[in-house]
């Protein structure tokens, strides 16, 4: 505990005439104590009144028994000043290498100048998992708010953390002592009214009280004043969501920029400068939690022949990581563990078994698989994790940082028996697979929504909320397929790749669609299948040739697809194979051999009666068309298959129709443009634009973006292709990478001119 200035009689004598709206004359008349007197009093001209003139002003005052005996004890301090105690005169050592928080720090500064004017103390509780800096960051806002708290800083270790944590009671009594209350008062006043005393104490200071690792509402709750002029900031690993009228400011992890700073300032930046790469590295290994940091770097601070290269390759070994990051008394697996021992068994199993989820995070649902709660009792078991600190959450998602993440696979595999974790492993799986088939087939011809007899544990009630639970899974489920091939479980490849076969339009540039459909197309070939064989190998063309833009790749599957199909006898997929190999010679500018292609495969999905496809190679025409710069026919070609899309009808899936509409108002906008048919040419975009952001198409609405922004260019209306290009940025990560560069050009293009 810091030591603080001593009360000041003056002002308590000055406040409490005035809450008895007494004049000097009127005081001094009742108390037969003279004006002059009373004014030096309150001035601080005399600090240390005699007991009889303390008392003729308390019963001039007319003081009950409590702000009678307050008013004596602060006479008592000023005629007897405590001596400052042993060892409170500094906060603790640690803050001299204090990086980054600014905005945290920005945040207490002005609550800190909410302090004082009505009386009443601002409260914050900073709250974040272990070792994210909360007591630094409580000690450095002291040091930079000292000017403010004139009476002083306070630091209190609650101990919250303890086996055997002090109570309130001891905790006021180590306060009350720290700001100087006689030890005759504090006995006068006795253990039940030593609450009153310490809220009297501290309603007439100015002074910030940090209480330190708290464990829990009810130790803080009674060390709460309610009145007075000061501050203060309560630290915990606990959220305390049940304090009332308080200010909440969570931290986490520190900045990649902000870690590498840190990092730097501990082993020097010659050694920093010599490796930056390893110094990144070792900042991500320890996934930029402060006290990782602090504990690599003074690993390497004391071992001066490492290079930081060499700390960096020791980190990467997942299984070694934590075992490395222990330097002296620094432990980083002995801060976990403190929070860990205080959860329920409950609680403590998820967290357990939540180092098998594959990626970043998870939702309630994905838990209950896990532990085979029900999803109700697994959220709240959920929340009894992110109220501890050990799991953090956002938008229903719930991750455990990197560390974390190890911390429970080590606790896993030292408490959990390896077939309940395989058991619980193989649930989430399970979950994970049945449920992407259940929302793909949102998207696929002759399905949409689940049957009736489908009991989920997530809302699967629209294609949005299939498309929404798709992407925020993909990792997840992603996972789980590569768990399944591996198994050799591979029908369910296949069924998982089939059902989501429409839907990949929805999410072009996910990155992973390559490596789906190939997968499937391995499982279909282990099956023996030639027709599933073939359609797997159509897929995984159109993933190469779509999302990699790999031409003669795609076009060594879409020529194996052909080979397929013809050896099962299947029209439709011999269909598909000469429409993915017409798209990829279009790429290549063999436009004769691709208008082949195309005609093949109209004449294919016709006999087939695949009405689908069909509609696919006439929208396949009109592209080859345009391609070969055959602008007019193009543009007929696409009207024409407009007028067809709308005679069939509700025959097409509606987020089918709406694809294919987008592609055919985009070829005709793109034809208008090379023909300078500016106007008409924006019309069509800004139509393919609109599909786009209703359909939820982020990656062909970046594409369309790009070229309306373009034709704007090109026809002087740069205000407008400015804006194009903005909102193409705004779509942010699920865009088409390519397209973004696209946009940043352009933009600093216009900025230019």
């Amino acid at each position: 505990m810091a030591e603080v200035g001593g009360e000041d009689f003056g002002v308590l004598l000055r406040r409490l005439r005035l809450a008895a709206s007494l004049t000097l004359e009127a005081l001094a008349e009742a108390s037969g104590v003279s004006v002059r007197g009373i004014g030096d009093l309150e001035r601080g001209r005399v600090t240390a009144p005699r007991r009889r003139t303390v008392a003729a002003l308390a019963d001039g005052l007319q003081l009950g028994k409590t702000e009678r005996e307050r008013l004596l004890a602060v006479a008592r301090i000023g005629r007897n000043p405590r001596p400052h105690p042993a060892g409170l005169s500094a906060f603790p050592r640690g803050i001299d290498d204090f990086v980054g928080r600014k905005a945290e720090l920005a945040r207490l500064t002005t609550l800190a100048g909410r302090a004082g004017p009505r009386g009443l103390p601002v409260v914050v509780a900073v709250s974040g998992p272990p070792g994210t800096g909360k007591t630094t960051l409580a000690l450095q806002a002291a040091h930079e708010l000292a000017d403010r708290f004139p009476d002083g800083q306070l630091l209190l270790d609650l101990r919250g953390m303890d086996d055997d944590p002090p109570d309130s009671a001891e905790l006021l009594l180590r306060v009350l002592k720290a700001l100087g209350v006689a030890d005759r008062d504090l006995a006068m006043a006795g253990p039940q009214g030593h609450p009153e005393l310490y809220r009297q104490v501290l309603a007439e200071r100015c002074c910030l009280l940090v209480l330190d690792n708290a464990r829990n509402e009810a130790q803080v709750r009674p060390l709460l004043p309610s009145a007075g002029a000061g501050m203060v900031v309560v630290t915990s690993r606990r959220m305390l969501t049940g304090l009332e009228s308080i200010h909440r400011l969570p931290i986490g992890e520190l900045s990649p920029a902000e870690a590498a700073a840190f990092l730097t300032a501990l082993v020097g930046g010659e050694r920093a400068e010599a490796d930056p790469v390893a110094l990144a590295e070792v900042a991500d290994r320890c996934a930029h939690l402060p006290l990782a940091l602090r504990v690599a770097g003074n690993w390497l601070a004391t071992r001066t022949g490492w290079s930081v290269r060499r700390l960096a390759d020791r980190l990467a070994l997942e299984e070694r990581r934590l075992d490395t990051l222990i330097a002296g008394d620094l432990h980083l697996s002995a801060a976990f563990d403190l929070s860990y021992r205080q959860l329920t068994p409950t609680a403590a199993r998820l967290f357990r078994l939540l180092s098998l989820v594959d990626g970043p995070d998870t939702s309630a649902a994905g838990a209950a698989q896990l532990t085979g709660q029900p999803l109700f009792d697994a959220e709240d078991t959920l929340e009894e994790l992110v109220e501890t600190g050990l799991l953090g959450t956002d938008q229903d998602r719930y991750r455990l940082h990197d560390l974390m993440r190890l911390y429970a696979r080590n606790r896993l595999q030292a408490e959990e028996p390896a077939e309940d974790a395989e058991a619980a492993r193989s649930a989430l799986h399970r979950w994970l697979l049945e449920t992407a088939v259940v929302a793909g087939r949102w998207y696929e011809p002759d399905h949409g929504a689940p049957p009736p007899t489908w009991q989920g544990t997530v809302d699967l009630s629209t294609a949005e909320d299939a498309r929404v639970w798709l992407q925020t899974e993909g990792a997840n489920w992603l996972a789980a397929l590569r768990a399944a091939a591996a198994a050799g479980d591979h029908a369910t490849v296949v069924e998982v790749a089939e059902a989501l076969h429409w839907f990949s339009d929805q999410w072009i540039f996910w990155g992973h669609w390559p490596e789906v459909f190939r997968t499937a197309a391995h499982s279909a070939q282990a099956l023996g299948d030639p027709l599933l064989e073939a359609t797997h190998l159509n897929y995984h063309a159109w993933a190469l040739l779509t999302c990699e833009g790999r031409h003669h790749d795609s076009l060594d599957r879409s020529t194996q697809a052909l080979a397929a199909a013809q050896r099962a006898g299947d029209l439709s997929q011999q269909g598909w194979a000469h429409q993915y190999t017409n798209w990829t010679l279009l790429r290549l500018g063999d436009f004769a051999a691709a208008l082949h292609h195309n005609c093949e495969a109209a004449r294919l999905f016709e006999a087939a009666g695949d009405l689908h496809g069909a509609l696919q190679a006439r929208s396949g025409r009109g592209q080859t068309l345009w391609e070969a710069g055959r602008l007019e026919e193009s543009i007929a070609e696409n009207l024409g298959t407009l007028a067809f899309l709308d005679k069939i009808g509700d025959r097409i899936e509606p987020h089918i129709a709406d694809l294919t509409r987008t592609s055919l108002q985009s070829y005709i906008g793109q034809a208008h443009a090379d023909l300078k048919n500016w106007s008409k040419a924006a019309a069509h975009l800004r139509t393919a634009v609109d599909l786009c952001r209703v359909s939820g198409n982020t990656g062909m609405g970046s594409r369309n973006l790009v070229h309306l922004g373009n034709t704007l260019l090109s026809a002087g209306r740069h205000e407008e292709a400015r804006e194009a290009f903005s909102r193409c940025l705004a779509l942010g990560e699920a865009a088409d990478p390519n397209r973004l560069t696209v946009a940043r050009e352009r933009l600093a293009e216009l900025d230019t001119r």
